[in-house]
């Protein structure tokens, strides 16, 4: 379904005119972004690893820092960004490092909420390599509290899921939150 003649349609809703100079090409750009931003909802996770998983003998924790990423806001459509913070260890198998990243991408680009997206991620990792634990740590900042609503320009959100090891160690899930300080 296109969504460019629905972009013109809102346009008009709100008093603006498409056929202004400014306005002429705006609704094939807000869906060419709108098809991007939301690109994971079509993104294979398969095809992100592609068989990059390696047996090694490794059972220590990996840690991915400070990961960006940018999503949408489910309720408001508005954007929220920030960092990923993600640690497996390791079953004698480990991932390419950048395929991490990648799964991130693949959850933040559809229309989210920061805790569901955190979850996903480890959900993900869990799934692909059978490690002993996944911990994920999000920190963002949005749009819809930053713009409208209560309009807080310098709050936080921050999120973790915990699977395995994580979950069941403090001393594991310790060792992790002290790696990813900033400092």
């Amino acid at each position: 379904m296109p969504i460019a003649p629905l972009v013109t349609s809102m346009l008009e809703a709100i008093g603006e005119d498409p056929t202004r100079d400014g306005l002429l090409r705006t609704p094939e750009r807000v869906e060419k972004a709108m098809r991007y931003l939301t690109s994971g909802y079509t993104t294979d996770i398969s095809k992100i690893v592609n068989n990059a998983i390696f047996d090694v003998q490794y059972d220590e924790m990996v840690i991915v820092k400070d990961i960006e990423f940018f999503s949408m806001c489910e309720h408001h459509m508005l954007p929220f960004y920030g960092k990923i913070n993600i640690a497996y260890i390791a079953r004698n198998k480990v991932i390419g490092l950048s395929k991490i990243p990648r799964i991130v991408d693949a959850f933040a680009r559809r229309l989210q909420i920061q805790e569901r997206m955190t979850q996903q991620i480890a959900e993900c990792i869990q799934e692909i390599l059978d490690p002993l634990g996944v911990a994920v740590v999000a920190e963002a900042q949005h749009f819809c509290m930053m713009m409208r609503g209560v309009e807080k320009q310098h709050s936080d959100t921050v999120t973790s899921a915990m699977l395995g090891s994580f979950r069941t160690d403090k001393e594991t899930r310790n060792e992790f939150l002290s790696l990813i300080r900033k400092g």
